[in-house]
């Protein structure tokens, strides 16, 4: 359930960009993002995640988009999450980036990107 709320609140949030910045769609998409968040790692880890003293600045500024965007304020709103989620996720950039980086191990993956690499266009 968690998984699915968490998928459908990411698609309502880039139909919502995608829609420039439909206010209902984003509020939508943000509600459904965090109830699956819940869902996914509970409320106490949850809660215990965001209010850490060291990330109070980018939970402040991410649920202070949230609450903008639920007033109909879409593009301030939006501006203060992203913000707030590069603040709170910072330390979880290099972990990803690291495991795409690791795809590239992959046979048919490295194959696939070494034949992208190699054509050549002359447009």
């Amino acid at each position: 359930i968690g998984v699915g709320l968490v998928g459908f609140g990411l698609f309502f949030v880039l139909f919502g960009i995608l829609l420039y910045f439909d206010s209902v769609l984003l509020a939508f998409g943000n509600i459904l993002f965090l109830s699956g968040l819940v869902f996914i790692i509970g409320f106490r880890r949850t809660f215990t995640f965001f209010f850490q003293r060291p990330k109070l600045k980018g939970t402040s500024f991410f649920f202070g988009g949230v609450l903008i965007v639920l007033l109909r304020w879409p593009l301030l709103g939006m501006l203060l999450e992203a913000y707030g989620f590069i603040i709170l996720f910072s330390g979880f950039f290099p972990v990803a980036f690291g495991f795409l980086g690791a795809l590239t191990n992959i046979p048919i993956l490295s194959k696939l990107l070494q034949k992208v690499g190699d054509s050549s266009s002359m447009v």
